[in-house]
Order: C-alpha cells, then sequence, then structure tokens
C-alpha cells in the first residue's frame, strides 16, 4: 500500500510539474510569434476561448453560494494573473520575468503559517530559501535588463498566484475539476475583456505565425496547463505545488538558449542545478505532515 501511495504522489507530482514547464514557453511565444504592444489582449485570447471549450464540455453550474468564492478565484488566478504575466512578457526577457516567481513558496509558506499556524519545515523552508538564490543566480548570470514595471508585474503575478492558489485549495469547490477550471478560465476571460478593449491598440491583422501562436497558448498553455494545475492543487501539499512553479523560469532559460541562442553561463548552470535541487527537496520534505501550532 505505501509504495502503491508513493508511486501515485509521484505520478501526480511529475503531471502538475508539466505545467510550469508550459508555462516556461509563454515568454518565448509572447516575443516571437505575437503581436506586439497586446498584453491584455493576449490574455483574453488565451484563456476565455479555453474556458468556453471547457463549459461546453462539462455542463455544470455552480452552487448559489459558490458565486463570491468563484468570483474572487477567477480574478486572482486568471484575471489579475494574466494581465500581470503578459505585461512582465512584453517588458521582461523571459527567464528574468519567470525568475521573479521564485518568491511564491516562500509566500505560500508565509500565508499557512499566518492563517493556519502551520510552521514550515526546516528542510522545505531551506530549500525554498535554495531556490530563491538559485534563481538570483540565473537573473545575474546573463546581461539581465530592468524595466521597473515590467519588474513589479512579475513579483505582483506571484503574489496574486500565490493568494489564488491558497485560497483554491482552502475552500475546495463542489464542482468537477474541468467544470471549476473552466468557469475560472471563462470569468477571468470576461474580467481581462474591457482592459483589452480600452488598453490595447486595435488588433492587427494576424499573420499564421499569430495564429498558431495564440491556440498554443490557448489549448495548451490554458486548457491543458489549468486543469493539470488545478488537479495537482486538490491532490498535493500546497508549498508542494509552488515549488514546482520554479520549474518555469529553468524552462524560459533553456527555451531562450535553444530556440534563441542565448548563451549559458557557467552561473547560469548552477543556479539551475541548485534551484532543481530545491524542488525535489521540497516534494520530498512536503510528503509529510507539517507541523502544527494550536491557534
Amino acid at each position: 500500500m505505501a509504495v502503491t501511495t508513493a508511486s501515485r504522489l509521484w505520478r501526480d507530482t511529475l503531471l502538475t510539474a508539466v505545467v510550469p514547464l508550459i508555462w516556461g514557453s509563454t515568454y518565448l511565444v509572447t516575443t516571437q510569434w505575437l503581436p506586439p504592444g497586446l498584453p491584455f489582449s493576449a490574455g483574453v485570447l488565451r484563456v476565455l476561448p479555453a474556458g468556453l471549450l471547457l463549459l461546453l464540455w462539462t455542463r455544470h453550474l455552480p452552487q448559489r453560494q459558490e458565486w463570491p468564492r468563484l468570483l474572487l478565484l477567477s480574478l486572482l488566478n486568471i484575471g489579475a494573473f494574466q494581465a500581470l504575466l503578459f505585461m512582465a512578457a512584453y517588458r521582461l526577457p523571459g527567464g528574468i520575468a519567470a525568475v521573479l516567481g521564485a518568491i511564491q513558496p516562500l509566500l505560500m509558506m508565509g500565508l499557512l503559517w499566518l492563517l493556519e499556524r502551520q510552521t514550515p519545515r526546516p528542510l522545505v523552508l531551506l530549500a525554498a530559501c535554495s531556490g530563491l538564490a538559485g534563481m538570483a543566480v540565473l537573473l545575474n548570470a546573463g546581461n539581465a535588463q530592468w524595466d521597473t514595471l515590467g519588474v513589479l508585474a512579475a513579483a505582483g503575478g506571484a503574489i496574486v498566484m500565490a493568494l489564488g492558489m491558497y485560497l483554491a485549495r482552502r475552500w475546495g469547490s463542489s464542482l468537477p475539476l474541468l467544470a471549476l477550471t473552466g468557469w475560472q478560465l471563462t470569468l477571468g476571460g470576461v474580467m481581462l475583456l474591457p482592459a483589452a478593449l480600452w488598453l490595447d491598440p486595435p488588433m492587427p491583422a494576424l499573420s499564421a505565425a499569430n495564429v498558431a501562436g495564440y491556440a498554443y497558448l490557448s489549448l495548451v498553455g490554458a486548457l491543458l496547463a489549468y486543469g493539470l494545475w488545478f488537479r495537482g492543487l486538490r491532490l498535493l501539499p500546497p508549498v508542494a505545488v509552488s515549488a514546482l512553479g520554479l520549474l518555469s523560469p529553468v524552462a524560459a532559460v533553456i527555451l531562450g538558449w535553444v530556440a534563441l541562442g542565448q548563451s549559458l553561463h557557467g552561473w547560469t548552470l548552477a543556479g539551475m542545478v541548485t534551484v532543481l535541487a530545491s524542488v525535489l527537496c521540497v516534494q520530498l520534505a512536503s510528503s509529510r505532515r507539517p507541523a502544527r501550532r494550536p491557534a
């Protein structure tokens, strides 16, 4: 039984780990395949079609008392996060934009400690700090170009996603997984729509590469990725899921090296190894029940 439980845990972890690897490609696709200067439109076209497809497939309505929580989760997990994500993706190189999400595991541990009195395990805390250090090495290894608004957007995205993950895990839902994913994607896309219409310039004529980029972000980066992500939130410890997000900048750096010819220095490789080791340590340590203190 223990072997079966352990194998199921690692299977669920590996499936969830696919998501940040997909999300790490967002920055490459945005800068290379999408028309420039349309961050909010990119967010809408990423999540709204995927959400509507899932709603048509599942055909489940939330219960009346679930609507306030569902609206808040849609704002945090989709609406605000997608707006901040694409603002960062348009204004920062992929590795730098993704690297600021390294604070997410520490934010999650802080929320669990403040709101549920869950004291983080020392090994988990040490691994999360090591991951942050690895991100700092990645950030300073190359010729980093800072943009203040882009940095604030990337950091804000990490904050709202950590809060949305915590609340989604705490509240739960009566909806099936795909229906919950579809509702959040749809409502988040509707929330983004006014910003896209008012703040973005008109959409230009789309090339075949533009259409392929939007299709990839919607079908793979939203429909598939969010379905796996919310599944992981239901099955895995929240700190373990947030730590998997550290794989996103690693994927972004590797894709920049493979597809764009960006150089990988020795310190960059050292940072990547540190990040991967920290993610593995968090997964191993978080599989045990965290220590609790009475409120």
